[in-house]
């Protein structure tokens, strides 16, 4: 099963009886999944039909579908509204022999409220029906081409985090091979410093420095995170190859890689391992950034 990415655009085109039209959709990241309709008058119940498709096929991301209509041939017709006319004119008429003021223009009377009416085309019911059955299929259309490309979008994601995955496990095994974790390097360090701490004072029992040495040597220990990280690898390369709605169990799984090498860097008493330890880090959030993109 292929990996979709939550981003993508589509448009489709159609045209029936005196309507054309046309379909917008847009995906971005999201949490969730959410459709959002801009739909013109009289096209509203072709919203369920939308949303109905868009939950069938896609499982994240917010997307945003606009639809533009226009009708040909579908000229407003403009009448005068004699009554209201007739009124104004008897005031007018009125107020000639009271008030100092000029004969009223036509343009001044057609921009008194009611003079002029508007009366919008008679719709045909069975154009619309058959209109908003072709709006429909069309949004299927754009929609098909939105998954197409959420999916194209998918494939190269996949192929980066596959980039990043096996990064942090050349680092892992880097981090593994350190000089600084062979067991001759943590006795020589651990020998260095009681030695040390013996020359400042007489007072420090060299058995008890050892104990505590050790403690401190197995605490210090990334054996645990670099097996846990090993299985991290794994399991993303898993979740990749069988590919699907992953987004979400892959972001859990990066919050693990981070918290796994977080851990390797605070227990690190050596530069090498440091350094190892900071590259996996950088590594890890750049496969967290897109995996956040991943549906």
């Amino acid at each position: 099963m292929a990996l979709s990415s939550m981003t993508g655009f589509a448009r489709s085109h159609g045209a029936s009886g005196p309507y054309t039209f046309e379909w917008e959709l847009k995906s971005v990241n999201a949490k969730g999944f959410d459709l959002r309709v801009r739909l013109p008058q009289g096209f509203d119940e072709v919203e369920a039909h939308a949303k109905k498709r868009a939950g069938e096929v896609l499982s994240r991301g917010t997307v945003y579908a606009n639809l533009n209509v226009k009708r040909a041939n579908a000229a407003a017709s403009v009448r005068i509204n004699e009554d209201v006319l007739n009124a104004v004119l008897k005031v007018a008429a009125q107020l000639s022999g009271r008030v100092d003021a000029v004969a009223p223009s036509i343009d001044g009377l057609l921009s008194i409220k009611g003079v002029i009416e508007v009366a919008e085309p008679e719709s045909n019911e069975d154009e619309d029906k058959a209109a908003r059955a072709a709006v429909a299929e069309a949004f299927d259309k754009a929609l098909a081409e939105l998954v197409e490309m959420r999916k194209r979008e998918g494939t190269s994601l996949g192929q980066i985090l596959i980039q990043r995955v096996d990064e942090i496990e050349g680092l892992a095994k880097k981090a593994e091979a350190s000089p600084g974790r062979k067991p001759e390097a943590i006795r020589a360090r651990l020998a260095e410093q009681i030695a040390t701490l013996l020359d400042t004072s007489d007072r420090f029992d060299a058995d008890r420095l050892t104990q505590e040495a050790l403690m401190i040597a197995t605490k210090a220990d990334i054996r645990e995170e670099l097996d846990r990280i090993a299985s991290h690898v794994a399991q993303a390369r898993e979740l990749i190859g069988k590919g699907g709605p992953i987004g979400r169990k892959l972001d859990f799984l990066a919050q693990e890689f981070h918290r796994e090498v977080n851990t390797c860097c605070s227990k690190s008493n050596d530069i090498e391992l440091t350094n190892t330890g900071l590259a996996m880090k950088n590594v890890v959030e750049q496969f967290r950034e897109q995996v956040q993109n991943l549906e």
